[in-house]
């Protein structure tokens, strides 16, 4: 036996779907305007994870859409020898690029077909297999005429012809929510359970009102009768102090053993009502009584440690790869590394031992693919030292950046005066504030550098406290500017997102030909 730490896998890694192959099990993520998108990861026993690849790669533009658009709140699913993901591609600023698609593969590695756009509006797709071998599409929507109340949705089915890629037949609206007046439900998730049809949705809105509800009906287009215990898991009940709040998203899956586990998201808010980690995945035991799942039994919560009676002792290295323990270098073709609406191997290729981040002109502020490496923050005390060659023209920068989106973040850029000013062995460390938009210096100093010479870039986040400053060589790190981390999480900003920390460089919206060299990238979590 062996007792997982929840989050299940910390940072942002928010609307968990899971399935299970045989012995091992698959689980995918949202990711919003980050590529590679959609990561699969595998486990033998719901504890130790690994990355086994991507659903989307190249199959989708994803020019010009803002953060916290683009995927959203995939489902996988596995029949008959093949893989299906069916999520949603939103673009705020065009509706008409976006929508509900599936895809397939045979291998979770990929690679993965390239999208199948479905003929329905809404968001939050899923699809069942049912034991007569048909297929059973669902998702949620706004109820468009005369909604008894503000945001009310409706979830609908509709059976899906795998030969014909295509929804036919009568579509049901089978379900608004549990509560009357409660806003947003959606992710639903069906199951066909011993001649029953089990309906998982969340509602009230994926923020502290979250919760997980179910219904159950003979017949997969309904009607659906409501567990009377519903909301069946929340923690909206327990206050805004507690350690994890928003709750919901859930998705059900049976071991191998016959017991039954649900994956969900909720947040760890810290320094007050912030979550700057975002929406994490937490896993949670179900039993079932009475003919309803049970979630969290004896408890009522997410316990913060799970007994997995199934799983052997993880190994040093047991899900390093899911929980971001970084140590020593990150080469550019590690899964962790992700890039904004660009591939990490599009941005950075191999050098030595380190890797070449070739200098773009679009800025973090741009929505366009900037020079950005990044990684989840999964600590809420960490270290992230990036060390970079000093051999940029004037004009242009390399720097580390904690990032929220174009218009929330906090940048540390190091680069020659444009009006050359400074002289070859004096740069300028500066870090900059962008909040809704608004550009903000928060620090300056000069730094003693020679062309050549390596520098150490360093953010140190000790709780809410985001320190950027300059090791050049001496073990001192200068400090440049201290950030309020209040200011990046959603609760401040708006959006869907947690925090990424990485690397980046740009010209400042000019043509270049230069390369920012990256000897090394660590990230040391306390």
């Amino acid at each position: 036996m062996t007792v997982v730490t929840n989050p299940l896998l910390p940072g942002c890694h928010p609307d968990p779907s899971i399935c299970r192959v045989g012995d091992d099990y698959y689980l995918v993520v949202s990711t919003f305007e980050y590529l590679p998108g959609l990561p699969i990861l595998r486990s033998r026993d719901l504890v130790t994870w690994e990355h086994v690849g991507a659903v989307v790669t190249d199959q989708i533009d994803y020019a010009g859409v803002p953060s916290s658009g683009g995927l959203y709140a995939p489902t996988i699913r596995h029949h008959d020898g093949t893989f299906y993901v069916v999520c949603t591609f939103v673009d705020p600023t065009d509706d008409a690029r976006g929508g509900n698609f599936l895809v397939t593969a045979t291998d979770p590695a990929g690679p993965w077909s390239a999208p199948v756009w479905l003929d329905v509006a809404g968001i939050d797709p899923s699809i069942l297999f049912t034991s007569d071998g048909r297929a059973w599409m669902h998702g949620t929507r706004l109820v468009e005429h005369e909604p008894d109340w503000f945001h009310q949705t409706e979830v609908w089915v509709r059976e899906y012809s795998l030969t014909e890629q295509r929804l036919v037949g009568d579509e049901h609206v089978v379900w608004n929510g549990a509560v009357r007046g409660a806003v947003w439900a959606e992710a639903p998730h069906l199951y066909e359970i011993d001649g029953t049809f089990y309906l998982v949705a969340a509602e009230g809105g994926t923020e502290y009102h979250h919760a997980v509800s179910v219904a159950r009906a003979q017949h997969v287009t309904g009607p659906y009768e409501g567990n009377k215990a519903n909301p069946v898991l929340t923690h909206r009940h327990l206050g805004h102090d507690v350690d994890v709040v928003g709750i919901g998203h859930a998705d059900l899956v049976e071991a191998a053993d016959g017991s039954w586990w649900a994956v969900c998201l909720g947040m760890r808010p810290y320094g007050g009502y912030h979550y700057n980690l975002g929406r994490e995945t937490f896993l949670l035991p179900v039993v079932w009584e009475d003919g309803w799942p049970v979630l969290a039994p004896g408890v009522g919560r997410v316990p913060r440690e799970v007994e997995v009676p199934f799983a052997d002792a993880p190994g040093p290295d047991a899900g390093a790869l899911a929980r971001g323990e970084l140590g020593g270098v990150v080469p550019p073709g590690d899964p962790r590394w992700t890039g904004v609406r660009a591939l990490p191997d599009s941005l950075a290729t191999p050098r030595g031992d380190g890797w070449d981040l070739p200098v773009r002109p679009a800025t973090l502020e741009d929505v366009d693919a900037p020079a950005f490496l990044g990684v989840r923050q999964q600590h809420v005390d960490v270290d992230v030292v990036a060390t970079v060659v000093a051999d940029l023209p004037a004009g242009e920068v390399v720097g580390v950046a904690v990032r929220q989106s174009e218009h929330d973040h906090v940048r540390l850029e190091l680069g020659r005066d444009a009006d050359g000013a400074a002289s070859d062995d004096v740069w300028t460390a500066t870090v900059v504030h962008v909040r809704g938009g608004e550009r903000t210096e928060l620090g300056r100093r000069a730094v003693p550098v020679t062309a050549g010479d390596e520098v150490r870039l360093v953010v140190s986040a000790r709780g809410q406290d985001y320190a950027l400053g300059i090791d050049t060589g001496s073990g001192d790190v200068l400090e440049v500017a201290v950030a309020d981390g209040r200011t990046l999480d959603t609760v401040a900003t708006g959006g869907f997102l947690g925090l990424w920390i990485g690397v980046w460089a740009s010209s400042g919206g000019t043509a270049t030909t230069s390369t920012a060299h990256v000897v090394s990238v660590t990230y040391d979590g306390a």
